[in-house]
């Protein structure tokens, strides 16, 4: 079962692939995305992560909260479930 990860106060210059990066010394990443403004296509500076075991995401959220990323300090947690 799939883990869903929330990243906040990425860099605006990370791209989705630098995610990836990240969280894949930690396990299999199945998908990593940096969410993007609608109307300029700029990063709003989150993005999530789905790790393939949960394991492996406490593993990420353990190593990577807190740290520091590209001059940032990366906020790392479960994912909420939206509301629609």
């Amino acid at each position: 079962m799939s883990t869903n990860i929330f990243v906040g106060n990425l860099a605006f210059s990370t791209s989705s692939g630098d995610l990836e990066n990240l969280f894949a010394e930690y396990g299999e990443v199945t998908k990593a995305q940096v969410i993007n403004d609608r109307d300029t296509g700029r990063s709003r500076g989150f993005g999530f992560v789905e790790m393939a075991t949960s394991d492996a995401a406490s593993a990420a959220i353990e190593a990577l909260n807190g740290s520091n990323v590209d001059g940032r300090a990366l906020n790392v947690n479960i994912a909420k479930e939206r509301s629609r």
